[in-house]
């Protein structure tokens, strides 16, 4: 009868367990980097700083150059702080009272709490990418964003899964003033990207 009931628990109720351990995960993980990126951005990046506009003695844009070592410095600086975090709320983990699965508003939470916890694991990767759309007579709408990917193991009793969060913020949009010869551009943001391993393999 013990194992009938085991293997019922298994079959039709730990699926559902499982999927709110990864959403309640995925959502902690996903606002623990973009707190970092919005705290290591606002405090690092400045537009004018990282991104280089070189004009002529008329006014027309030549060369737009970025800076990338700075930009991988508060990339690495991002995926520090991520993960930092990260393997902090791991050790912690989150309660989850067993009501919470029946989505029920009544029931969500009565009944014991199961501990969920988390560890990173492979690496926390930091990529860029830019975009230039027109903004009107010579006027360049410039975009850049950030993406931080990693992998998390989400661990409950008797179970644990895999997730990969992969989230990508703007971190800066100006208005450049003047016409942009295409090959003036020399920004390179797609190849400019960072790995941090944290020792713990996949």
């Amino acid at each position: 009868m013990f194992t009938i009931l085991m293997y019922m628990f298994d079959k039709n109720t730990m699926p559902t367990i499982m999927a709110v351990a990864d959403a309640e995960m995925r959502a902690k993980a996903t606002q623990i980097v973009n707190t970092a990126i919005i705290n290591e951005y606002s405090k690092q990046f400045n537009y004018d700083q990282v991104i280089k506009v070189d004009k002529d003695s008329q006014g027309n844009i030549v060369m737009l150059k970025a800076d990338t070592l700075k930009m991988n410095k508060i990339a690495c600086d991002v995926a520090l702080q991520s993960q930092k975090e990260l393997m902090k709320l791991g050790k912690l983990g989150i309660k989850v009272p067993i009501g919470y699965i029946t989505n029920n508003n009544i029931l969500s939470y009565y009944g014991p709490c199961i501990t969920i916890k988390m560890n990173p694991i492979g690496y926390v990767e930091t990529k860029y990418s830019s975009e230039f759309e027109s903004a009107g007579m010579n006027q360049t709408r410039h975009k850049i964003y950030v993406k931080v990917k990693t992998t998390v193991r989400v661990m409950i009793p008797l179970k644990n899964n895999n997730i990969e969060i992969d989230n990508e913020v703007p971190i800066a949009e100006t208005i450049i003033v003047g016409k942009i010869p295409n090959n003036a551009v020399q920004l390179d943001l797609n190849g400019t990207s960072n790995k941090l391993g944290n020792g713990i393999k996949k």
